[in-house]
């Protein structure tokens, strides 16, 4: 999420450097990922001061040079050389010293320096239009009106100061800050606790909003109430759609949204200030004058904004007109025709509260990831809907004209009550883990705007706002005067007390780490591909591997389609490896890797499933997937690698693989196995399977070369895949014999020694 500075600076003065501001809301819970300075104006703005032309002469033997003395105001005369013929003393003009990137004639920058011309000595450029980037003309330079101060940067002149873009990682609980004030709100509260500073938030003013409460109001129907548990809308007429202004574009743009036209980018406007996604429909594409809100028959067909028939589900929350036209998906994504167009004049502007599953869902169905369908499936503060419906329609008013034809109408049958949660002086003491006196504990509540009641002590009652709909018990609390306190204020104790682990034996972990060492010291690289996997590989037509779809583990991958299941083996991902190395002329791989590998196969309890959240059938029993844990290997490419030798180049086969699944093994200490050729395997060309009776532990051989071929892939490929839960079987059942050492070592060499005779020895 990207939040502007200067935005911020609306809301509370804020007399600190931007890495500063960066440092203070990391420690918050709102980790700073990134810092970007946004320019309004390629030209260095700052360098460009207003100044007063002293005195101005034309240079000979030119048609249009002259020389002429700024004064900055900063006590110091600067010669300038001037081309522009409305030059003249006594004016008041914007002036780039020396070291400021402007515009040249052709479009592109360059610096001003400081140079000769005509003999006549230049630190300076005295600016028109076009060379500041803040317009197109070039017939002269800017005059500016007499009263103008000296030494006034441009940026601050023309209002056009530089912002400072802060990246966000908003963590899924902190609804509360998804938009400008949130984080104003924590950054006000920091201040308040640390700095003891004395801050008040300057909040949207909508105290200029008109009495309408005597107009009729736009007839609204919500027939799902469970879904929108609050309503209210307005209908303004006679607008002008047009294009917003500059300082709407700008902040806009700054935070990463693109302009459309003003109705459209004002309701961006006021989701990214206060939280509320918001929505205008062209009042007159809704049939009947009336808004329904309710849930349509499966399969009915909406043409959305991008102009796509999308069949909507039951539980899709529909805006719909007088005749169950679909005109929007609820706080996700608006239809084609019902949406402002440039032939808009009457605006119906909703502003609603809708439950944060409905949309999600939705969201996830349609793949339809929206900017307001982000910030309610987050949770948004169903309180503020009212204020920035009144917000929104200010804005509009100011920026489009247009009266308001409607009085509001706002259907909240059961008002969201800020949540009351008991909390101990005691128990957030032992959650963080030091004595924080009462009073510290209520002031930093206070700062985060959190309500006290019930105050005995050393235990109150704490009134939770509605924007913090995570807050739910007292660890939340907790949490809440922690992240404002200052984790890095909380002391390392002097005794850490630590407890005993108990590891089964054999340990997995141990297992794999000398399986990995083992394989890594004889020259392989370990891999770590995707879980994810394209389902196409299993069930296409003509599938690479065939396995059955009952089989596969799907997901709901919205971020990518083409990953849509599970992996059921690990055998592609490390062919889809070896396929980018062999494009980047890096053929000769030796790759290991050890992971999971899915598909449904266990049959669990219903009361279990039920515990899970799963939707069940009608049997009594339903599908788990069954995870089992892998090491897979790959070889392919040259035996060796790259010698100066002239000994031809040797590839590997299947004996390097055999070799090196034995050598493994061994390492392991497991033996004992049966060997079984493979037959009718669709993984492999030919190969072999080592098993103890019906536990498998290792199948390996040449990859088929239909798989080969359909993964293009240059070599052949040798591959192995261990079952590394049957190794760990193995293990657990492999008896350890005590052997003492022999009294009579071997020895391989018989020595003779011929000694002095003066030697002695025993």
């Amino acid at each position: 999420m990207k939040i502007s500075l200067n935005w911020i600076r609306d809301f509370l003065d804020l007399d600190k450097e931007p890495s500063e501001i960066a440092d203070i809301l990391t420690s918050l819970g709102l980790e700073v990922e990134g810092l970007e300075d946004v320019k309004p104006s390629a030209v260095d703005l700052d360098k460009v001061f207003t100044g007063r032309v002293a005195a101005c002469e034309p240079i000979p033997d030119t048609d249009h040079l002259s020389a002429t003395t700024v004064d900055l105001g900063d006590g110091t005369l600067r010669s300038i050389v001037c081309g522009a013929p409305n030059v003249a003393a006594g004016q008041k003009v914007l002036v780039a010293v020396p070291g400021a990137n402007v515009f040249s004639k052709d479009g592109s920058l360059f610096t001003i320096g400081e140079r000769k011309v005509r003999g006549v000595m230049s630190a300076g450029m005295i600016c028109a239009e076009d060379e500041l980037g803040i317009g197109h003309d070039h017939s002269g330079i800017m005059v500016l009106p007499a009263d103008t101060a000296l030494g006034i940067p441009a940026s601050r002149y023309l209002n056009m100061a530089s912002d400072t873009v802060i990246e966000i990682g908003l963590t899924p609980n902190r609804a509360d800050a998804t938009n400008h004030l949130g984080v104003a709100r924590d950054l006000a509260a920091y201040l308040r606790v640390q700095e003891n500073a004395k801050i008040d938030l300057r909040l949207p003013d909508v105290s200029q909003f008109p009495d309408v409460s005597k107009l009729p109001a736009y007839p609204v129907d919500v027939e799902n109430k469970e879904a929108a548990p609050r309503y209210t809308g307005l209908l303004l007429k006679g607008v002008k759609v047009q294009e917003s202004p500059e300082w709407l574009q700008k902040r806009l743009l700054a935070v990463g949204q693109r302009p459309i036209n003003n109705i459209v980018d004002v309701t961006n406007y006021v989701r990214i200030e206060l939280g509320q996604p918001l929505h205008a429909f062209d009042a007159d594409q809704i049939r009947g004058n009336k808004v329904v809100v309710k849930t349509l028959p499966e399969g009915t067909v909406f043409k959305s904004l991008d102009a796509t028939d999308r069949k909507l589900f039951a539980e899709d929350l529909i805006i719909c007109d007088a005749e169950s036209n679909p005109m929007c998906i609820g706080g996700v994504f608006g239809g084609a025709t019902s949406g402002v167009s440039d032939s808009t004049v009457n605006v119906f502007l909703e502003s609603a509260f809708f439950n944060a599953g409905y949309i999600r869902r939705s969201m996830i169905r349609h793949n339809l990831r929206t900017d307001a369908a982000w910030c309610f499936e987050k949770g948004v503060d169903p309180n503020i809907a009212l204020t920035s419906l009144k917000r929104a329609a200010l804005l509009i008013l100011e920026l489009a004209g247009g009266e308001i034809a409607s009085s509001v109408t706002d259907l909240y049958p059961t008002p969201v009550m800020p949540a009351k949660i008991p909390v101990s002086v005691k128990g957030v003491n032992t959650l963080i883990g030091i004595d924080l006196p009462a009073a510290t504990i209520k002031s930093i509540l206070t700062a985060l705007e959190i309500g006290i009641e019930s105050d005995q002590g050393d235990a109150f009652t704490a009134i939770i706002p509605t924007n913090k709909p995570d807050v739910i018990r007292e660890a939340d609390v907790v949490e809440e005067v922690l992240r404002v306190y200052g984790l890095d204020n909380v002391p390392v104790p002097a005794h850490i007390r630590s407890s005993m682990e108990i590891t089964p034996n054999p340990n997995p972990e141990a297992v794999r780490k000398l399986a990995a060492d083992f394989l890594a010291s004889t020259g392989f690289n370990e891999a770590m591909s995707l879980s994810l996997t394209n389902s196409a590989y299993y069930t296409a037509e003509q599938p690479l591997l065939a396995i059955p779809a009952a089989e596969l583990v799907y997901v709901n991958n919205t971020a990518n389609q083409g990953l849509d299941c599970l992996r059921p083996m690990m055998l592609i991902g490390g062919l889809e490896a070896i396929r980018h190395n062999q494009n980047r002329q890096n053929p000769d791989l030796r790759l290991f890797e050890l992971g999971k590998v899915y598909r449904w196969a266990k049959r669990v309890p219903k009361d279990m499933a039920n515990a899970i959240g799963s939707t069940l059938p009608e049997a009594s029993l339903i599908d788990s997937p069954d995870e089992t844990q892998r090491l897979a290997i790959w070889l392919s490419g040259a035996h060796d690698s790259e010698s100066w030798t002239p000994a031809s180049k040797k590839s590997v086969d299947f004996y390097t693989l055999k070799a090196v699944v034995e050598n493994l093994l061994q390492r392991l200490g497991i033996s004992g196995y049966q060997e079984t050729v493979l037959e009718g395997s669709d993984a492999f060309a030919f190969g072999i399977r080592y098993h103890r009776g019906p536990q498998e532990l290792v199948s390996f051989g040449k990859v088929s070369a239909a798989i080969q071929k359909a993964m293009d892939l240059k070599n052949p490929v040798f591959f192995a895949d261990f079952n590394f839960d049957k190794l760990m079987a193995a293990l657990a059942n492999n008896k350890v014999q005590y052997q003492a050492w022999s009294r009579f070592p071997t020895v391989r060499r018989d020595l003779a020694l011929v000694l002095d005779q003066s030697v002695s020895f025993w």
